[in-house]
């Protein structure tokens, strides 16, 4: 429908702020509040203990990054690939598709990551004033 592309920059922004705030979150559990369960968790799955607090550094710094709209298709890029590992490496091997909650959120932090990366951040954000600074005006040109 033509009415909801009107829409766009709003949901855009949206879906930004949701998955932003949730790697933030994310990010600061592994990296202030829960630290020590991570350390042991990360070498469970499979992986060094201080990946624990890489994974933790790119959520949350990410994750304000994704926020305020800056680096969008690198950010989303990221996380999509590190929700693909999270996925297949830990998610799916320790109790897959019976914990729908944990998969389910995942799976979806990876997808809106990956749409953020494909489509860009949308023109309520930092990536966008920097492309319209860039091009000396209001960045109407060409529109």
């Amino acid at each position: 429908m033509r009415i909801l592309e009107h829409f766009r920059p709003l949901a855009l922004l949206v879906l930004r702020l949701s998955i932003g705030v949730i790697f933030v979150q994310q990010g600061y559990l592994k990296l202030f509040v829960s630290r020590a369960v991570f350390l042991k968790l990360f070498p469970s799955w499979g992986f060094p203990a201080y990946f624990a607090y890489v994974a933790g550094a790119m959520e949350f710094f990410g994750g304000i990054l994704l926020i305020i709209g800056l680096g969008t298709w690198l950010i989303g890029l990221m996380f999509a690939i590190e929700m693909g590992v999270a996925l297949v490496t830990v998610h799916i091997p320790h109790g897959g598709w019976r914990d729908v909650h944990a998969t389910g959120l995942v799976l979806l932090l990876g997808a809106g990551s990956f749409a953020l990366a494909t489509v860009g951040a949308g023109p309520w954000s930092m990536d966008e004033q920097k492309r319209s600074g860039s091009r000396g005006g209001s960045g109407s040109r060409g529109k």
